[in-house]
């Protein structure tokens, strides 16, 4: 209520994916005659349509803002709201993707999904408490941890990048790793929730200030075109991604690999992700061969800064290796 009060709003749509309206419900009970309804049609990838219907549900309950709790999908969902209407969105992240950090947002049309930085979707306020991420299934944890690992990992090569982002990056992958690790043994404890939250921050934050790479357009690709789930795609992809630039960023591989008590960061992230019991390739999450080709030429469609050049035949052969699970390795 009171960070309500602080926005200065009124009425708040409450938005949760289907499977956490009760915790919207909760959150309902909680602001009274401040909640104005909930809309808990959150999915993956925020698909147009999903916003537009948000959107509308806010303008015809007289909300003025919005209150985003769940994982990235809600998170998504929220700043695809502000992104149409403009409405001030309060963040309360029960995962630890670290989207309510960042101006990024992503929106999928027609089987492509679209990426853009906007200072009108960063919610004005989020709201941490490890008690919120107590339930959270463990095999979701953790690819929810390996998600975040992925903004800080690719933030450390990015052009933009800065000392201060440096830093912060490989504190949360070094916070992050160690807490996954923990949970994976007991899920309920509580300061390891809160060390994972922690980690997201930061990871979250360096995504939210630096550019992204390749490895961010591949899992936007795969999630948004071939509807594979957002978390998984960054688990499997990150090492293979990390590996086609690790050459011409060595600094990167050396601060990744010394956050994870590894000597080699690709086959660190790689080993950290069968320690975890997360997915390691991208037939285990339903991707189809056939598409990879499809997959590849989307990926290099589009100039963005990376490190390596984007090259059709290289980014092929990553896809490959990532499908059937291989060791990561530098692609010629």
């Amino acid at each position: 209520m009171r960070e309500i009060d602080t926005l200065g709003v009124t009425r708040a749509l409450i938005l949760s994916t289907p499977e956490q309206r009760v915790s919207a419900e909760r959150v309902a009970d909680l602001l009274g005659a401040r909640s104005a309804g909930i809309f808990a049609k959150a999915v993956m990838h925020v698909p147009i349509e999903t916003a537009r219907e948000a959107r509308d549900a806010a303008r015809e309950l007289g909300a003025d803002c919005a209150v985003a709790i769940g994982g990235g999908s809600t998170t998504g969902l929220g700043k695809a709201v502000a992104l149409e209407s403009g409405l001030p969105t309060v963040a309360i992240p029960t995962t630890y993707a670290g989207s309510e950090m960042t101006s990024i947002y992503g929106i999928t049309e027609a089987g492509f999904k679209r990426a853009g930085r906007d200072p009108r979707v960063l919610p004005r306020t989020v709201i941490y408490d490890p008690e919120l991420s107590r339930s959270l299934p463990i095999d979701l944890s953790m690819t929810s941890g390996l998600n975040a690992i992925a903004h800080a990992a690719e933030g450390l090569y990015a052009h933009d990048g800065n000392p201060i982002t440096a830093l912060m990056a490989e504190e949360g992958i070094r916070a992050m790793s160690s807490a996954l690790r923990t949970l994976r043994e007991d899920p309920y404890d509580l300061d390891a929730r809160g060390d994972a939250l922690y980690g997201a921050w930061l990871c979250g934050s360096v995504l939210g200030a630096v550019s992204m790479g390749l490895h961010h357009k591949l899992c936007h690709t795969l999630g948004g075109t071939f509807d594979l789930p957002h978390a998984e795609v960054h688990a499997v992809m990150l090492p293979h991604a990390l590996a086609y630039n690790a050459n011409l960023a060595p600094e990167a591989m050396l601060r990744i690999g010394r956050a994870l008590g590894a000597d080699d960061a690709t086959i660190g992230l790689q080993e950290l992700a069968t320690t975890l019991g997360t997915p390691t390739s991208l037939r285990q999450i339903g991707m189809l061969e056939s598409s990879l080709e499809r997959a590849a030429i989307v990926a290099v469609s589009e100039p963005y800064p990376n490190p390596r050049p984007l090259e059709y035949g290289p980014v092929r052969a990553l896809l490959q290796r990532a499908f059937e699970g291989d060791v990561p390795a530098m692609e010629p």
